[in-house]
């Protein structure tokens, strides 16, 4: 079903890091942005469809007053609202939101650092766009913050603070659809596999909580109200996300689950874990029950890699790519 291209090589191999690979399909200039963190380092590569260019750029954790930071980044992902396209950068000391092509820094939101040392750690993990302005990050307090952001410029404001878990964010996402109908359009993930669905606007609201089993939910997706949960455990669950109601539990991989994806127009679920295997996974909705089937279609083993990021390219899901620990290198893969 999918066949291995050329690879993307990249500045500096992967982290360990949940959900880790960005990626932003410029279509009217035919190009393909990708992230992959490295430490403190974001490295970016642009490339052209036609598979002859590629620009490398790399962005360096910022901090105010220090010429160089050595906060560990957390996470890098695109956000792509109805007026522009950014990319948020989150580590150890902060929020950065840049524009989408990583050369110029828009906003620097500090996170809130205890004044006495603590056992627990500070970040922010967890990042997606909502709605029609709305950027909302986690953080390790298990806050989740809402960025309002204008259609230009760098006068984006922190307009709200929602308060749902107790354990650090692991991942937020927002519904992919596209569809209106949808009641909820925001669902987010913890530490302790808890997870809750909102409803964005001027006042955010929670809808439910769907509770967790003391495992990481490390990747969620939102898909036609159906929320897509992957765990510590490796499997991969179903729920209806406004009732909480389980629709089908996967034992997808035999390790961490690191990232869930899903191809929005086609219905195709790509999921990634430590056990070296990404796979691809058709999900469709009955119409006479409103139940979700789930039907596996492709395996690709990486051999000896500890997968840390996969996603598809473009929304049906013709394309995917795939990072690795230690790896300095995207993996390509195209439908034969």
């Amino acid at each position: 079903m999918y066949h291995k291209e050329k690879s993307i090589q990249i500045k500096n191999s992967a982290s360990a890091l949940y959900n880790n690979l960005g990626v932003l399909r410029i279509a009217p200039r035919s190009l393909t942005y990708f992230t992959v963190v490295h430490a403190n380092v974001v490295n970016m590569v642009s490339a052209s469809w036609d598979g002859l260019n590629y620009s490398h750029r790399q962005l360096q954790s910022k901090e105010p007053n220090v010429a160089t930071s050595t906060s560990l980044i957390m996470q890098a992902a695109f956000c792509a609202l109805p007026s522009r396209d950014l990319l948020v950068v989150t580590s150890q000391k902060g929020i950065q939101i840049y524009e989408s092509d990583g050369s110029t820094m828009v906003y620097w939101h500090a996170l809130d650092t205890p004044d006495t040392p603590t056992d627990q750690a500070v970040f922010a993990r967890g990042i997606s766009a909502v709605g029609k302005s709305y950027i909302c990050v986690g953080d390790s307090s298990g806050s989740i913050l809402v960025f309002d952001v204008p259609s230009k410029g760098s006068n984006i404001t922190l307009s709200d603070v929602l308060k749902g878990h107790k354990k650090s964010i692991t991942d937020i996402a927002s519904e992919c659809s596209g569809s209106q109908d949808c009641i909820a359009d925001l669902i987010s993930a913890d530490d302790g596999g808890n997870l809750c669905v909102w409803k964005s606007g001027e006042e955010f609201q929670r809808f439910n909580n769907i509770p967790g089993f003391d495992i990481s939910c490390t990747s969620v997706k939102l898909w036609k109200g159906t929320a897509v949960a992957g765990y510590g455990t490796g499997q991969i669950r179903l729920y209806e996300a406004v009732t909480g109601i389980l629709h089908a539990e996967v034992n997808a991989h035999a390790r961490w689950i690191y990232s869930l994806d899903i191809a929005p127009f086609s219905g195709l679920l790509l999921s990634a874990a430590e056990d070296s295997l990404v796979r691809v996974w058709h999900l469709s909705i009955k119409p006479e029950s409103l139940s979700v089937e789930v039907a596996h279609l492709h395996n690709e083993c990486v051999t000896d890699t500890q997968i840390c990021g996969a996603k598809f390219c473009d929304g049906d899901g013709h394309a995917f790519a795939v990072t690795g620990y230690d790896l300095s290198e995207i993996i390509r893969y195209t439908q034969s």
